[in-house]
């Protein structure tokens, strides 16, 4: 550990798993330390002492016991009880060789609403605690009967003044409840004894089904953990940053996965405190600048392949290119690139094409790879023949591969050999717009991380729509001037088998200045377009005050308009190609800077309805 950062520990809850799986797994993801989540350890086969030797043999310290739940009462039998309680597990603090005990505020009936006597009740409890060289460190929850903010477990906390009795902070409960961290300046920094770390997404629901499902890791969220945090080091907070996250989907998921998603929030996180502080420290490269696309790489078979050349030539694009040592093709159209790669099979997917990798003009491939590995996404494996360009890529939570590269004479395409076709006249398409690339339900979170703590993208809010399938939740990630944009998508809650053929589809959506003009000249070429409902044109109509012309266009040629305060978006697809993938082509009006998403449920079901009629067809 850089004595220059702090520490960085996680809370067994966030994981998947028996405790072992827990611990290798915070371990091999580097974190410096764990807290021990009582229930996990009840469940284990070691004792507290085995345990502590475990995570010492790993390299992990025990930095806290939690939690210790309704210590006060004001029935005083049942309070003698508690302490006698507290006494059996500061018995197991003792032998797990961690000097702090979590004690929630207690949520109980008969939970003490009076400041003097909870003060009373904590002082003694801390007296036990000092006695066995322990210390408490008193949180308050949420949704605790009489103490559910800061303000109120740190006059609890002063008014016992006791010096084995200070505060754990938790940013789920101070933020999701409105809290400003910004009063923690008048809290001695010796009263500070640990700070507990969770962003969620921004839900108006009960607080308490909120924090049981849907904390979330920092940098995935809504709120603004750099400043948070900063509050509480420049009140002179010197722990560790410690992860308390509850989540349905972590709890299920491979806890070596888990891990360093969790492990990638907390380098985020120092990163984003370096930076508004203004105080140096051992901080990653910074992201270089994306400039824009370079290519985006399909993976096709004998089936596939040519399916998707016809609609590239059909879209106007031209093949360029052949690769030097790889059945990859290179096709061309404006700055748009796209790669048909045939060297992936696929013997139980025959016909299958899918978005496989991404190329992103950076300003510095070499320090966006130094990036990369510095936030746990080390660089991919690849072989090269010895004239070939040097790429680095890693991967996505979706296993999608994204190449940092330059496009130039010395770059990655003189990886290709020229075809000697000379590109035609096109059809008005000038470039990569964004890619569509739908998530595993359990990625999603963790996917928004990743571009934007790896690559510099930052996400927009997240949003939900009801789509013919069931909800599907949205999120783009783009770069501050948009010259990459990605729209990433997933479904909610998929049950059942009955449904669409295409559960995790793909889109490329290609850029023009004039969509009606193009939507003519992929007519007239024959590009697979979708049909669209006259419904949806009559409801626009409607709706939207459009000139006659626009509605003539939308209706001849199956276009879907979309518009906000600051501009619209014309955008059509095609067919869906390979079994998965499909082609939009848009045109932004103004400063319309989103993606479509309320036309996609119009999307996807005239894609049913085509792939039916094809398929009923073919029977």
């Amino acid at each position: 550990m850089s004595p220059e950062r702090p520490r960085r520990s996680i809370a067994t809850v966030c994981l998947s798993g028996t405790l072992e799986d827990k611990l290798t797994a915070a371990a091999a993801a580097g974190f410096d330390g764990i807290e021990v989540f009582e229930p996990d350890l009840v469940a284990a086969p070691w004792s507290p002492a085995e345990l502590a030797a475990r995570c010492a043999d790993l390299g992990l310290s025990i930095d806290l016991y939690q939690p210790f739940r309704d210590l006060d009462s004001t029935d005083p039998d049942r309070f003698a009880r508690n302490l006698r309680r507290l006494d059996r597990k500061l018995d197991v603090v003792a032998a797990l060789g961690v000097d702090t005990v979590l004690v929630c505020s207690s949520v109980a009936p008969d939970a003490v609403d009076d400041a003097d006597v909870l003060a009373g009740q904590l002082a003694a409890a801390a007296a036990r605690a000092a006695e066995r060289g322990a210390r408490i460190a008193y949180e308050a929850l949420a949704w605790g009967r009489h103490v559910s903010t800061w303000e109120r477990s740190w006059d609890a906390v002063r008014r016992a003044d006791s010096p084995a009795l200070g505060l754990c902070l938790d940013s789920f409960h101070v933020l999701s409840r409105g809290g400003d961290p910004a009063g923690l300046a008048t809290v001695p920094a010796e009263k500070l004894f640990f700070l507990q770390l969770a962003d969620a997404p921004a839900l108006r629901m009960d607080v308490l089904q909120w924090s049981r499902h849907h904390r979330l890791f920092p940098g995935q969220g809504a709120f603004d953990l750099p400043r948070f945090v900063g509050c509480v080091l420049d009140a002179g907070y010197t722990g560790p940053l410690s992860l308390e996250v509850f989540n349905d989907v972590y709890r299920q998921a491979d806890p070596a996965r888990t891990a360093v998603d969790a492990v990638r929030s907390l380098q985020w996180l120092e990163e984003a405190l370096a930076l508004r502080r203004a105080r140096p420290g051992p901080t990653p490269p910074a992201a270089p600048a994306l400039s824009g696309w370079s290519f985006t790489e399909l993976a096709v078979d004998g089936v596939s392949g040519p399916q998707l050349a016809g609609v590239l030539d059909a879209l106007g694009f031209t093949h360029t290119g052949q690769h030097r040592s790889k059945p990859v093709q290179l096709w061309e159209q404006g700055t748009a690139r796209v790669l048909l790669n045939a060297s992936v099979t696929r013997p139980t997917a025959v016909g299958v094409a899918s978005v496989t990798a991404l190329g992103l003009e950076s300003t510095d491939p070499r320090r966006s790879a130094a990036r990369a590995e510095a936030m746990s996404a080390p660089v991919l494996p690849r072989a090269r023949g010895t004239v070939e360009a040097e790429l680095a890529a890693v991967a996505a939570p979706d296993g999608t591969q994204v190449f940092f590269t330059r496009t130039g004479p010395d770059g990655w395409p003189a990886d290709f050999l020229p075809t000697g076709a000379r590109p035609g006249p096109g059809t008005g398409i000038t470039g990569t717009d964004h890619v569509g690339l739908t998530q595993p339900f359990d990625a999603f979170d963790e996917a928004g991380l990743f571009y934007r703590a790896v690559l510099g993208l930052e996400p927009q809010e997240v949003t939900e729509l009801a789509a013919p399938f069931g909800l599907v939740r949205t999120r783009a990630v783009t770069g501050p001037d948009r010259a990459v944009r990605l729209a990433l998508s997933a479904s909610a809650l998929r049950r059942g088998g009955w449904a669409p053929g295409v559960p995790e589809p793909q889109y490329v959506a290609l850029a023009t200045d004039d969509l009606v003009a193009t939507a003519r000249a992929l007519r007239a070429a024959g590009a697979p377009l979708l049909p669209v409902p006259a419904n949806y044109a009559d409801d626009l109509e409607a709706r939207l005050d459009l000139p006659g012309e626009l509605l003539d266009a939308v209706r001849e040629h199956g276009l879907l308009y979309e518009e906000d305060a600051h501009g619209g978006y014309l955008h059509l697809a095609t067919d869906v190609l390979g079994d998965r993938v499909f082609f939009e082509v848009v045109q932004r009006l103004g400063g319309y800077d989103g993606y479509g998403t309320a036309d996609t449920p119009v999307r996807m079901a005239a894609h049913r309805r085509r792939r039916q009629t094809r398929t009923a067809g073919r029977g």
